[in-house]
């Protein structure tokens, strides 16, 4: 197995190299293509970034994910592999949560009770049924808190990380499948970040803070799995084909 090179966007590299084994009849129209752990294993790269290819991939119109089936190989031909996506919100999120959770460690020594008072009202305006309110309000509680160090770059880099997810279409893709991370969660994990920055604990802020977001990442593997469904269906079919053979 060839570890993906160093350098460049990992999920890019992985749709060329799927391309070129498209384009030539590695895989053909109609196929299936290899599982998701053959392939993170072929290139030694997370889940994460394999489910951002296949995504990239659908983008093109190369491929489709068939709930149950699997990736399907649709085009072989006049294939642009140069067309960029720009950055998936796997590996967005990643670095949200690597930043962000010393952002939050930071801000829990520097915080005063003004700005607890503010992120509790946020809080309590991401409980409501308006889903853009809600997730305006979640990104105003994020702000807030890098806004708590007082210092101008890490405030700048919060907001751009937040807004980033917007402005790539592969990352756009990847929300619009995912939905909403659901009112329940949302409260409970932010809710867990304030508890610990009114408690002044650099430490548990970390935490809350990367469980918050690794959380999120496990959502968006979840709600862009096709390999699970796949494997619950083939388990029902052996059933069903045991049944018949037990009843015949």
């Amino acid at each position: 197995m060839q570890p993906a090179e160093s350098g460049g966007k990992l999920y890019r590299r992985i749709v060329q190299a799927l391309i070129t084994d498209i384009t030539n009849g590695v895989f053909m129209v109609g196929e299936r293509l290899p599982a998701e752990r053959d392939l993170t294993e072929r290139f030694q790269v997370s889940r994460p970034t394999i489910r951002e290819a296949m995504i990239a991939l659908e983008m093109k119109g190369i491929v489709e994910a068939r709930k149950g089936s699997g990736v399907f190989v649709l085009a072989s031909s006049s294939i642009e592999a140069d067309q960029e996506l720009d950055i998936g919100a796997f590996e967005i999120t990643e670095a949200r949560r690597m930043l962000e959770g010393e952002v939050a460690a930071v801000a829990a020594t520097e915080i005063t009770e003004p700005q607890l008072m503010e992120l509790r009202g946020l809080l309590a305006e991401m409980e409501q049924d308006d889903n853009d309110a809600a997730e305006d309000a979640d990104r105003r509680f994020h702000i807030a808190i890098a806004e708590a160090t007082g210092n101008a770059v890490i405030i700048s880099a919060v907001k751009d990380f937040w807004d980033l997810r917007f402005r790539s279409p592969l990352a756009r893709e990847v929300l619009a499948k995912a939905g909403s991370l659901g009112t329940e969660s949302r409260m409970a994990e932010h809710g867990r970040i304030l508890t610990a920055l009114e408690s002044h604990s650099p430490t548990d802020a970390r935490l809350a803070m990367r469980d918050h977001l690794s959380r999120v990442i496990d959502h968006l593997l979840h709600v862009t799995e096709t390999e699970a469904v796949e494997r619950a269906r083939a388990v029902t079919n052996e059933r069903r084909r045991a049944l018949a053979r037990r009843f015949a």
